[in-house]
């Protein structure tokens, strides 16, 4: 049993639940005063503690994913990296592997569709980043052989890993349960993690003589996909969105690159790139570029280009509801916005678990295939 199975939780909880019962019911044979009984106490102790302490933590661990597998949590995932080298002309994505997401019917594409796990090369900003391709059950289909779908971008927060986005944050199952209920049309899901530059936090900016990520989403990421994937190169056929850094990068790119994406949805997003330590100097003096990365002062000084944003926040539990407002009230013509407010949530992932499928369902209302 996997590190991340429900199985294994439900141990740990069933082991914890029973150990309590049984020191309930020791405990007064164990209330002499013999080094026996002292013994027996601390042990019953010490193994009901640490059934709870294992069950909290691995129910965090499925919820925000820190480690993978068992391999992954006692240090023993020690292999290198694999190079993967792209020649020039070449097609700039290589698929590594394949697995079923957690879809009715997964064992067969055209029922649960596939997921894909691929290296994708920027062809123009040179960064190398893993990513999964969600292609729906009609990607496989006979009467869908030869059309196109739409596809979306969709990134997880910092430093958070491509994996939440399939296990935490459930977007295969949900796309395809919407589908499904033809609350939105099949897409494709392009899933990665905002950073690709190390473990540093480029706020999805071209930094001066550094990464240029900025590049990599807005060009390099349709670019590949498009050239691999039936998913057509007009604005009208991509969408990006994104949670925490990921939702602010959604809404950055989405607003300074109208000509490559339609629509963007920042689900708790901020609205100013991040200055701490994770991110270093990202401008290195360039007070313009320093500026375009604070999307309320690129509402008010930059032209509006024909984009549709969905932000989300909550009236309890987010602090990004002023500027939230603030951002909605910025829009301007021809761009169009909306919102999803809750009445109370946090900025976790059983927040963003609500905010998914209706954004799913607005994203694809204004995206087409052709």
């Amino acid at each position: 049993m996997g590190l991340t199975s429900n199985k294994v939780l439900a141990l740990a909880v069933f082991l914890a639940v029973v150990l309590f019962a049984v020191t309930i019911w020791l405990w007064p044979r164990l209330a002499r005063r013999s080094w026996k009984a002292v013994t027996g106490r601390i042990g019953l102790l010490l193994a009901t503690q640490l059934a709870i302490f294992a069950s909290v933590g691995l129910a965090a661990n499925n919820s925000f994913l820190f480690y993978g597998s068992w391999a992954d949590l006692f240090g023993q995932e020690t292999d290198p990296g694999k190079v993967v080298d792209h020649s020039a002309g070449g097609k700039n994505i290589q698929v590594v592997g394949k697995q079923k997401p957690d879809t009715p019917g997964a064992g067969k594409p055209q029922l649960g569709g596939e997921i894909q796990k691929i290296v994708l090369a920027g062809e123009q900003s040179k960064i190398t980043s893993p990513a999964y391709v969600y292609l729906p059950p009609e990607y496989f289909q006979k009467a869908y052989e030869n059309k196109t779908f739409p596809a979306s971008v969709v990134l997880t927060g910092y430093p958070g890993t491509a994996e939440n986005l399939l296990k935490g944050l459930r977007y295969p199952k949900t796309a395809w349960a919407q589908a499904k209920q033809k609350k939105m049309q099949p897409m494709i899901l392009v899933m990665m993690r905002p950073t690709v530059a190390g473990q540093r936090d480029t706020e999805c900016v071209n930094i001066p003589g550094g990464p240029q990520t900025e590049t990599f989403f807005a060009k390099d990421v349709p670019d590949a996909i498009s050239a691999n994937y039936r998913v057509g190169k007009k604005p009208q056929n991509w969408g990006f969105i994104g949670n925490s850094t990921g939702g602010y990068c959604a809404l950055k790119i989405g607003m300074q690159h109208p000509e490559r994406f339609a629509a963007s949805a920042g689900l708790s997003a901020y609205y100013k790139a991040a200055d701490d330590p994770t991110t270093g100097d990202l401008f290195h003096g360039n007070k313009h570029e320093e500026n375009r990365a604070n999307l309320l002062w690129s509402l008010d000084h930059l032209p509006a280009g024909k984009s549709s944003f969905l932000v989300t926040s909550s009236l309890s539990g987010e602090d990004n509801y002023k500027p939230t407002q603030a951002f909605i009230k910025k829009v301007k013509a021809p761009g169009r916005v909306s919102s999803i407010t809750l009445d109370s949530g946090g900025h976790n992932f059983n927040t963003w678990r609500r905010e998914i499928p209706p954004t799913l369902e607005w994203i694809s209302g204004r995206l087409s295939a052709g």
